[in-house]
């Protein structure tokens, strides 16, 4: 028999705790119960059964940040379903593109994209179920009186569930990141509660606060890791360098996930703004998603002490590596060394080069994920059934650390957000005035990196700011806006080799020139 006490869900913490809080959004100031937030998870389950909706079928939701994104996770969680959620930042062709592909047989919304769900319908007739919450959407059910209308009584049997996100994939389109369900009965532990607990110091009734987009995996995957541990989470509707140091000292943050870009905007804020708060609740400021500059990392550490967390890992799962801030002063720049999986430096012929030397970087381990329906990208980024790659570029060093020399051949990190520039190249190739197109991903002091195209034009004469901000605006009509140019810059002809074979690397390294890394 079970031992309630050792599961990790919310609805062993609402048994114990019932009224601590689950959920905090620090915007609106909503708060969320444990009490309630089971409850609610319960009824959304119980929605979803009743829908005819069994164990291992899929539902997707495209949510902004609001008190009800995490109870709809848990709910799906709950009846042991797969779960997409969706950028609420994509177009209606993106958000469609997803909820058809991944074969959600329900989809819920709300009216922050009612403008784009209202396209979509067509497009992915698998959902037999669409609803919205917090207001009316066309053609969506009402979500609040569908979940009200379930008992708040658990399923039986229940089972855990399990996301698949998505990424981009090699055709420019994302990809569903799918892995096996574990067939655990709901509450068992995971790697990632392993890690708040073993390494970032969280216990029942800390504070996690996320800063993030819900949607984004490890966002997503840490806010169910911490109510798994019975932590109230502090989610921001929206990030702001001065709200987010405003939320640590008046929620006594103990531990909390960043993208590097976060730590610039923080550091860029006056002095005497930066010291008005109190950060020393801090334990732990966890990041990933992007390349930290070396001597951002450093004067973090120096702000907020050696709290500082990094791990280097991806939405795959296939392993992970970390380091702490006193093994990073000894080795700036690293990653970590492995904590899941082995780290192999492979080359292109897939044997071990010497240590210091770049190549390949590929885990040995956990393998099992696929890319859902593209067997070519799943079979590209596996060496074998138990080594996988991420599609990166590095090197360890003596002691085994891992240094990032490159990222997955063209991807664009902006931000902490992965952009496949192919994506804006197909559209742009299409404008009658683009003769050829490259986009790329060029220095940003903000973001890491931005989004660069560099065009010849049909005709040289209409090249200039005129032409730029026409291309630019005719993507964004096709395309979310943090995957489209931010700037373009105009040639006389591309670096092509007679095959065709476009050489990005001589445009990247161009704009990369006097910068820290290619990254």
């Amino acid at each position: 028999m079970t031992d309630e006490n050792s599961l990790q869900y919310p609805g062993r913490w609402a048994a114990e705790f019932p009224d601590r809080p689950a959920i905090v959004m620090t915007g609106s100031g909503e708060t969320m119960t444990y009490g309630e937030l089971d409850a609610e998870a319960n009824r959304i389950s119980r929605l979803f059964r009743s829908l005819g909706i069994q164990a291992g079928d899929h539902v997707a939701f495209c949510l902004e940040n609001r008190i009800e994104f995490l109870a709809v996770a848990w709910g799906a969680h709950y009846a042991g379903l797969y779960y997409t959620a969706i950028s609420s930042r994509l177009t209606a062709d993106e958000i469609a593109y997803i909820v058809d592909d991944c074969g959600a047989r329900a989809f819920v919304t709300s009216p922050y994209k009612s403008d784009a769900v209202a396209e979509i319908n067509a497009a992915t007739p698998a959902v037999q179920a669409r609803f919205a919450l917090g207001g009316h959407v066309e053609g969506h059910a009402c979500f609040e009186d569908a979940v009200a209308a379930q008992s708040s009584e658990p399923l039986t049997d229940r089972t855990e569930g399990q996301d698949m996100l998505y990424s981009s994939g090699t055709t420019g389109r994302p990809k569903g990141v799918k892995s096996p369900m574990s067939g655990q009965g709901l509450g068992a532990g995971n790697s990632i509660t392993m890690m708040a607990e073993a390494l970032f110091g969280a216990t029942p009734g800390s504070v996690y606060l996320s800063p993030a987009p819900l949607y984004h995996a490890a966002p997503l995957r840490f806010c169910l890791g911490a109510h798994r541990l019975g932590c109230t989470v502090v989610a921001m509707e929206r990030f702001d360098a001065e709200s987010a140091l405003a939320a640590i000292q008046e929620h006594e943050v103990s531990w909390s996930q960043w993208v590097p870009t976060m730590f610039v905007r923080m550091l860029k804020l006056p002095e005497e703004v930066r010291a008005g708060y109190d950060v020393s609740s801090l334990i732990s400021a966890v990041h990933a998603a992007a390349p930290c500059p070396v001597a951002v990392k450093h004067r973090m550490i120096e702000w907020w002490g050696p709290v500082l967390h990094e791990y280097y890992a991806g939405t795959e799962g296939n392993g992970l590596t970390y380091t702490n801030s006193q093994d990073w002063l000894e080795h700036p720049g690293t990653v970590g060394r492995a904590l899941m999986g082995e780290v192999v430096i492979l080359d292109d012929d897939g044997n071990e080069v010497p240590v210091g030397a770049e190549g390949g970087v590929y885990f040995r381990g956990n393998s099992d994920f696929e890319y859902h329906n593209d067997p070519a990208k799943t079979a590209e980024a596996k060496l074998n059934a138990n080594t996988s790659t991420l599609g990166d570029v590095g090197r360890l060093d003596e002691d085994g650390f891992l240094f990032l020399t490159d990222r997955k051949a063209y991807m664009i990190i902006s931000g902490g957000v992965n952009i496949y520039p192919q994506e804006a190249e197909n559209i742009l190739t299409m404008h009658p005035a683009v003769f050829d197109v490259a986009v790329i991903g060029v220095p940003n002091e903000d973001f890491g990196e931005e989004v660069k195209a560099i065009v010849q034009p049909v005709d040289p004469e209409t090249a200039g700011p005129e032409l730029a901000a026409e291309l630019v605006a005719f993507c964004r009509s096709q395309l979310a806006d943090v995957k489209c140019p931010r700037s373009v810059d105009f040639r006389d002809e591309l670096p092509r080799h007679p095959t065709g074979k476009l050489y990005k690397r001589l445009l990247k390294d161009e704009y990369w020139v006097g910068h820290e890394g290619r990254i």
